[in-house]
């Protein structure tokens, strides 16, 4: 099944998304919720904009698609995306990171249901998909694969061994979405491993590349996902500029400080004040 609703309903799924990833992280004191916010609009249309077939009655359907995290450290948006989607109740999410909880720091295949890499060490997102895709096809299932990666992910020589191979195999079940925020765990990634032009770098590894400039406008990402459900013959990227920490003034004012610590109770007011309900 795949959820679909209107602009303004995914609009208001992503605050609720939002804030969600900014009480969990608060809760558990720890987490990551620089990285969470700026792909907020990405899963939101994904699995509320008709664009992945799920369900979340039955986790493990044969032929559904698959989101898988790359960025693995990014928990409190899946977990968040998936609670709003129906895979678990929202009452669990402030157990994020306790012991004994489903929801823990990094991805456990299955643990909660509908999560399907286990992450953590960055890169392996797209070797993983690579692999689910050669099932697929081999057991002539419909399914496709959505990868979101990181930009500082992308400094992993892993990564483009896989998008070597993704292209190879001519693997046109495979879209990629690059969290183009700009930002990793140590500083500004102009100042630490360039990447220069990233769609340009996936188009000459033999991918299908589009840039879309404002990666929280959820009318353009889903009309950058229609378009790659059309290409044959070749995988599929989208290169989303985002905001790392969008929606709260003092995480975008300074995102290397929140790659991975959570908002204080009064940070965490002023956050849901600005979110907004």
């Amino acid at each position: 099944m795949t959820a679909t609703f209107t602009t303004p309903d995914l609009k208001s799924t992503a605050k609720r998304i939002r804030r969600h990833i900014v009480q969990m992280t608060s809760a558990a004191q720890s987490g990551h919720p620089g990285g969470s916010l700026s792909a907020v609009e990405i899963l939101t249309a994904l699995y509320f904009g008709g664009v992945l077939r799920y369900d979340p009655a039955r986790p493990d359907w044969p032929d559904r698609d698959r989101f898988v995290l790359s960025k693995g450290h990014a928990t409190p948006v899946i977990y968040a995306t998936l609670a709003e989607a129906g895979y678990f109740s929202p009452d669990i999410l402030p157990t994020f990171r306790q012991l004994d909880s489903l929801l823990q720091g990094h991805t456990i295949r299955g643990k909660p249901p509908g999560v399907e890499m286990s992450g953590g060490a960055l890169g392996m997102g797209l070797s993983f998909c690579i692999g689910q895709a050669l099932a697929a096809r081999l057991d002539q299932r419909p399914s496709r694969l959505y990868c979101l990666l990181g930009d500082g992910e992308c400094n992993e020589g892993q990564v483009w061994e896989a998008a070597l191979s993704a292209a190879h195999f001519e693997m046109d079940t495979i879209t990629a979405i690059v969290d183009r925020n700009h930002f990793q765990n140590d500083g500004p990634e102009d100042e630490i491993l360039r990447l220069w032009d990233v769609a340009d770098k996936f188009r000459a590894f033999g991918w299908h590349a589009i840039h879309v400039e404002d990666g929280h406008d959820i009318d353009a990402l889903l009309a950058a996902f229609v378009e790659t459900a059309q290409i044959t013959g070749k995988p599929q990227v989208i290169v989303a500029e985002t905001t790392k920490g969008k929606g709260v003034s003092y995480m975008e004012a300074n995102p290397a400080a929140w790659h991975g610590k959570g908002p204080s109770h009064e940070q965490l007011e002023q956050a849901l004040q600005e979110i907004g309900e």
